[in-house]
């Protein structure tokens, strides 16, 4: 089931050269999300710890997933409402990062709970609940919702006023951010097989040049409508990761509150995080389904879903102590893999390693940061389109002319493109997980009077 070429599968080595220029492009693929979450957290919360903690989770889940599942993980935007929460239920920012440590020990007891259920019952009512017509439009779901941040994204440069809003002009923006998308599609289709492997670093630097120059120009000129990068980041390098364990022992006198009190910011970090746990329990299933669809190699059976909630569950948790996000499972390195059709794990974990090593030098770190946002936006257009493309062949088989079939891909569609969250006490459920779960109920429903056979 080679649906998608791929060129060297999950268990192959290619040459080294070819290993680094492909994690290099996963790198610049997960960056930007990877980063932005302690950026919108604030409290001191470290950019190069989370990318820290992004390669020491992903290693810890190709470890326990046996170099057989080409997946990185990354900072969950899932989990930001309850992170907030941390900071919002403490009295100080040091006892909001012990909770913020708490939180990715619940969230990954989860998981692990949840392997061990696995192990124990099987995949097989994972089957039954979620066959290709529920998963596969919940996995083009995950490319549609995040298909808003891209087109906003396109319109925007990095340079901001002082009501944090781009300040270059939005068609300069679009333009720049369709130079790197029509570059990158130019390098997948027409390039050489080497070529074909990293489509995304050359449109990415195609994007760079040509915002530099409209910046350049824009400086020189003191006109603020073609200022796209914002090269004032390099004046505030962080050269060595603030990892978010450390933040506890740094002003342990605000430790002192009473127990009580503990006892109740526990709680209510319990609270805050195990729901959202569950939630991304479901966008797990579906990111491994998907990624299994394109790779040919059902991934619930080889490694197995225990292994895979096993490696996300701790990986997640550890990569919590150094940036001080939960990861998950990224969208934007399964598109890569489409896309480029490397699926070799040593790729992966070669973007671990040089997510934990440039995480220690803050230069590069810092260039990384002033790629334009209409440049990355010029890149996920492609990368979520393949995401929602390949939930969508995962229904080739479907009769939609069954109404059955349309009636729950109807729900499917509308819940999560209509961006339907739900949320109660604190929890939130977000388009993707309750479309999921509507999904679920609607095929229950309309196969309820089947016979079994």
């Amino acid at each position: 089931m080679n649906v998608n070429n791929i060129v060297f599968s999950f268990n192959e080595k290619p040459p080294l050269g070819k290993i680094i220029f492909s994690a290099f492009q996963q790198l610049l693929a997960v960056l930007a999300a990877t980063i932005a979450v302690p950026a919108i957290i604030g409290h001191g919360m470290s950019q190069s710890g989370a990318l820290f903690g992004a390669g020491v989770g992903t290693i810890v889940y190709i470890g326990f997933t046996r170099f057989k599942s080409p997946v990185f993980l990354g900072s969950s935007f899932a989990f930001l409402g309850s992170m907030s929460a941390a900071f919002s239920g403490a009295n100080n920012d040091t006892v909001g990062y012990v909770g913020l440590l708490l939180g990715g020990l619940f969230a990954g007891l989860i998981y692990v709970i949840l392997s061990f259920l696995v192990k124990m019952f099987g995949t097989k009512w994972i089957d039954k609940i979620m066959p290709p017509i529920v998963i596969g439009p919940t996995v083009a779901i995950i490319g549609l919702t995040l298909a808003p941040n891209a087109i906003s994204d396109l319109q925007s440069g990095n340079v901001l006023n002082e009501n944090g809003e781009s300040i270059a002009n939005s068609l300069i923006c679009v333009a720049i951010g369709l130079v790197t998308l029509f570059s990158t599609i130019g390098f997948s289709v027409y390039g050489s097989k080497s070529i074909k492997l990293i489509p995304f670093i050359l449109g990415i630097g195609f994007g760079y040049i040509f915002a530099s120059l409209f910046t350049v120009i824009g400086n020189v000129a003191d006109v603020d409508s073609l200022k796209i990068i914002d090269f004032s980041i390099f004046k505030d390098i962080q050269w060595i990761p603030d990892f978010a364990i450390v933040k506890p022992f740094k002003n342990t006198s605000d430790l002192s509150i009473g127990a009580g009190d503990w006892l109740k910011y526990i709680g209510a970090i319990a609270l805050a995080y195990i729901p959202v746990a569950f939630v991304v329990f479901a966008e797990h299933i579906a990111d491994h389904k998907n990624l299994s669809f394109i790779i040919g190699v059902d991934l619930l059976e080889t490694p197995g879903l225990h292994r895979t909630l096993l490696g996300d569950g701790v990986g997640s948790f550890v990569g919590s102590l150094f940036g001080g996000c939960p990861n998950t499972t990224y969208g934007e390195s399964i598109a890569c893999v489409a896309i480029s059709g490397n699926a070799s794990v040593h790729v992966t974990l070669a973007t671990a390693i040089m997510a934990i090593l440039i995480s220690f030098f803050g230069p590069f770190v810092s260039f990384l940061a002033t790629i334009p946002k209409c440049v990355m936006g010029g890149i996920c257009m492609a990368l979520y389109g393949f995401i929602a493309v390949s939930g969508l062949r995962m229904m080739s088989d479907v009769d939609l002319g069954d109404n059955k079939n349309v009636y729950v891909t109807s729900v499917i569609l509308v819940t999560g493109v209509g961006g339907l969250v739900i949320k109660f006490s604190g929890i939130e459920i977000t388009e993707v997980a309750f479309a999921l779960i509507l999904g679920i109920l609607v095929n229950l429903l309309v196969h309820l009077k089947e016979k079994k056979v």
